[in-house]
């Protein structure tokens, strides 16, 4: 019997865990709320801007604004227009282009977006920007942090200890944020989601940037300036990200649809 129960516990968190991916439908585990994931990145955050030393790049700064800013508004657009309106709420845009020199970039749960200068040097346009911030913006429309923490917590405490573990989620999540979030220590452009969530965040960001009107044709030119710099030089099989040549390909797919679509 009481295995029943806990059984039934998980069954019952795992359908109010259920959620939907904007614009691939794809089904998700989130067991904990926006709130506590907005709450915990919007303190990492800040605690790493505090650390951080702005460009002083004003030309730059005003290009990853202006790229931001106008992928944001193609974002709420995009949502409002597909009923989704309430998840408007969970941004407050913030755009920052700061001094190091890795090639990388994120955007942290709640729309803060921090460009590193190295990420610069391979961006010769607002097209091949919005490659990346659209990639960004797009983990976090479809709140992979939220499914990463889900999917951490779940191993972390095991299907018996699951109901639990649970009633405290909020420290676990300050917890086990630190790992997903993950800030400083990325592979290449991305923060270290799965290679799935990659190839999503792909794919949503080229429909995000074509709605904001840039050309996501950029996108293949630009993967393959990121390839010839040695970003993807890690085998696939050891990463969390696909291979260059993959994430080419899977592009290379995808466009035809989405430009007739979108």
């Amino acid at each position: 019997m009481k295995r029943l129960g806990i059984l039934s516990t998980a069954v019952l968190l795992f359908l109010a865990g259920c959620g939907t991916v904007p614009l691939t439908g794809r089904q998700q585990l989130l067991l904990v709320s926006d709130q506590d994931v907005l709450s915990s990145s919007l303190t990492q955050y800040k605690e790493y801007m505090q650390e951080a030393t702005r460009s002083t790049s004003t030309t730059q700064s005003a290009m990853v604004t202006r790229v931001g800013k106008k992928l944001a508004a193609a974002t709420e657009t995009y949502l409002r227009q597909n009923g989704l309106s309430s998840e408007i709420s969970n941004f407050a845009w913030e755009f920052n282009l700061v001094k190091n020199d890795e090639v990388n970039a994120f955007c942290m749960p709640g729309g803060k977006i921090v460009v590193y200068e190295g990420l610069m040097k391979l961006v010769s346009s607002d097209d091949e920007l919005a490659v990346v911030l659209g990639h960004e913006i797009a983990h976090a429309v479809a709140k992979h942090s939220n499914e990463r923490i889900s999917q951490q917590l779940l191993a972390q405490y095991g299907a018996q200890l699951l109901s639990k573990g649970l009633e405290n989620k909020s420290t676990a999540i300050q917890t086990v944020a630190g790992q997903v979030y993950g800030i400083g220590t990325q592979y290449g452009v991305v923060l270290p989601f799965s290679r799935k969530h990659e190839t999503e965040a792909d794919y949503m960001g080229l429909v995000l940037m074509t709605i904001a009107g840039y050309n996501p044709d950029k996108a293949v030119t630009f993967w393959q300036k990121m390839a010839a710099n040695g970003q993807g030089s890690v085998p696939e099989f050891m990463s969390t990200h696909p291979s260059d040549s993959r994430r080419i390909s899977d592009i290379q797919k995808a466009l035809p649809e989405i430009k007739a679509k979108y």
